[in-house]
């Protein structure tokens, strides 16, 4: 017997829900509440194997949730089950310590693998998710490729300065200035120097 804790805000899915999952009896739903301050005295209480948490929740959201509700209870292992997929939330659920993560219209099936996969002690991510980590990563590793010089020229666009500025600050050519620019676009996978900036921003290398 899988025993699963349900936090959602949302009335009718946290209902739907628990409706679904004791329709198995692998499963027993042992508590669910609408917040994080809810979750933790209930989890610390009912000590469920699993808690199938939602990202955006009133008060402390689901992010800051995950260490608290481990903590609670470490035995419990987070499932996440969100209507959102951006890279940072995803990264930031699994760095927080979520061992599981399942986007919202995902089928009863496929909510129940996750379940069984992470409780056996493994992890699941919805193939959509994974497919956006993995070209993610690689975008990372790419720009972790980025030598010297990229990096300087990589400066000097963020502050604003053209290719000619760009070739007079380093003492270069605008031609290497160019080859550079191109090389910087392909490893961060930007389409223009304004992208290039803005993935360079959020990926810590200006």
């Amino acid at each position: 017997m899988i025993r699963i804790v349900v936090v959602d805000d949302h009335p009718v899915v946290r209902e739907g829900l628990v409706a679904s999952l004791q329709d198995d009896p692998e499963f027993r739903v042992v508590g669910a509440v609408a917040s994080a301050e809810e979750a933790l005295p209930l989890v610390a209480a009912e000590q469920p194997d699993i808690v199938l948490l939602d990202l955006e929740l009133p008060g402390a959201g689901g992010l800051d949730a995950i260490p608290l509700l481990s903590a609670a209870h470490p035995g419990s292992r987070i499932v996440i089950l969100t209507a959102y997929d951006t890279d940072e939330r995803v990264l930031g659920a699994i760095r927080a310590g979520a061992r599981g993560y399942v986007l919202k219209g995902a089928s009863l099936g496929e909510i129940a693998t996750a379940i069984r996969a992470v409780h056996a002690g493994g992890s699941y991510l919805e193939p959509r998710v994974a497919n956006k980590i993995t070209s993610e990563l690689r975008s990372r590793t790419r720009s972790s490729q980025l030598s010297r010089r990229e990096r300087e020229v990589l400066r000097l666009i963020a502050d604003g300065q053209e290719n000619k500025q760009i070739a007079h600050s380093l003492g270069i050519t605008e031609r290497t200035v160019k080859f550079h620019v191109t090389s910087i676009l392909n490893k961060l996978g930007a389409a223009n120097r304004a992208q290039a900036i803005a993935l360079a921003g959020r990926r810590g290398l200006l």
